[in-house]
């Protein structure tokens, strides 16, 4: 059986050993047991509600309860800009024009931007690969949605998530060699690895403030700019299945595109509900769903087969055990995956 649930300090070796098997690129999940230990005291203190709504930083992770292992992470940072600024670049369009010339042209920039500031934000997933497989990675991805449909009261207007932009394959970032490189002077790894541990002022002091002409890119550069890395494409449709999409801001090192929604037009707070459960369903009866308890510091999603009917929802006796619920407990349910049409 595989669920989600919240993180506890005593994760802390299992995580810091999943991050390992991270290559480059993902700045929120790097193997530095310090950093790892304070997220994991921020996470704990945030499911306790022992700090402020703004400050608080959920994560979650994917046991696989047969083998006693951890397998995958995910999180939802409450706001982020708040006590450092969060960049992007915004593509924008400037106009150039002569009715005397009869030139008329449309020529396409990035500003720098903090417009995002105080969103939500979903960060941090990454799901071993031995265990990339059947559901788990739509649990993984999917699962932090009802968190935010049972809990909505926790949440800003807005959220975003921050995509590993397109790398070639030695891991060298296009964007990055034609625009960043000239102004930070060190190489696409470094300068991910110094965001990584919050020393992002330099962003802020080297980059130029007026808007960069994207036609003085490179072609390459160019045509990588809101595209993916090829491992984060699965990530993207499951998101965009979601709600989410892409609103023209990117990621300022490797253009990766930042995908947003209104929290409450998210398929989870429009779709899922509370439902009366009762077990003895057949393991392979019923429809794919989403299910979720309803506590904060003991939060459990998984994904099973289950049957939903009048304001009642029938699991197997093994996947309530799961969840750490009993016949007549309330949970949150949704389908796995959108109706189609």
């Amino acid at each position: 059986m595989i669920i989600i649930r919240t993180v506890t300090e005593g994760d802390l070796e299992a995580l810091f050993a999943l991050a390992t098997e991270v290559d480059g690129g993902m700045t929120t999940f790097k193997a530095d047991r310090e950093a790892l230990t304070r997220r994991i005291e921020t996470a704990c203190a945030s499911f306790g509600e022992r700090i402020a709504q703004t400050q608080r930083d959920y994560v979650f992770v994917l046991e696989d309860l047969e083998a006693g292992r951890l397998a995958g992470v995910c999180a939802i940072k409450a706001a982020v800009g708040l006590e450092e600024p969060f960049y992007n670049y915004r593509i924008g369009t400037l106009v150039h024009s002569s009715r005397e010339l009869k030139v008329f042209s449309r020529m396409d920039t990035l500003y720098l931007s903090n417009d995002l500031t105080g969103c939500a934000e979903l960060c941090s997933l990454f799901l071993h690969p031995e265990y990339r497989q059947g559901n788990n990675g739509k649990l993984l991805s999917k699962s932090r949605f009802l968190f935010m449909a049972q809990f909505a009261r926790f949440f800003p207007e807005r959220l975003i998530a921050e995509l590993r932009g397109y790398q070639r394959p030695d891991g060298t970032s296009p964007f990055w060699e034609s625009l960043g490189r000239h102004f930070f002077k060190m190489d696409f790894a470094r300068a991910d690895d110094l965001t990584a541990v919050g020393k992002k002022s330099f962003i802020a002091e080297l980059m130029p403030r007026h808007p960069l002409y994207v036609a003085y890119l490179t072609p390459e550069a160019q045509e990588v700019i809101g595209k993916v890395h090829v491992q984060t494409a699965p990530a993207q449709r499951l998101l965009e299945q979601e709600g989410m999409h892409y609103e023209g801001y990117i990621d300022i090192f490797d253009s990766g595109p930042v995908l947003q929604a209104r929290v409450s037009e998210l398929r989870a707070l429009r779709e899922s509900r509370l439902l009366t459960v009762s077990a003895g369903l057949g393991d392979a009866e019923g429809d794919a769903l989403l299910v979720a308890n309803t506590r904060l510091t003991d939060f459990r999603v998984l994904a099973t087969p289950g049957r939903m009917a009048h304001g009642h929802l029938e699991l197997p006796p093994a996947a309530l055990r799961a969840l750490g619920g009993k016949e007549g407990d309330a949970l949150r349910v949704m389908r796995l995956l959108p109706r189609r049409g």
